[in-house]
């Protein structure tokens, strides 16, 4: 089934400047599985050692952490959108 993934400015030089990409999946863990085989290299800026959502890395689905949700085993339906959004430390 087709989501739709908001990719941040910090990420387009991967996606081909792309902002918003299509893929197939049925969960968080296969849209990561999914942008890495479109896109090589962006699942390590996702994702840490252990395959885990890196601690500066949000990820909402129609605008729900998936922290609150089931983080990658969220679930998806056809038409959910996800949002990458990068955390901004600052003073």
């Amino acid at each position: 089934m087709s989501v739709k993934v908001r990719i941040p400015t910090p990420l387009r030089k991967l996606t081909n400047n792309e902002e918003l990409v299509e893929v197939s999946a049925n969960t968080i863990g296969e849209v990561f599985t999914e942008l890495q085989t479109l896109y090589p290299g962006i699942q390590e800026r996702l994702l840490d050692e252990k395959g885990e959502v890196r601690r500066f890395v949000n990820v909402y689905v129609n605008e729900e952490d998936i922290r609150f949700l089931q983080n990658q085993q969220t679930p998806l339906k056809a038409g959910d959108e996800i949002s990458i959004i990068p955390a901004i430390a600052g003073g």
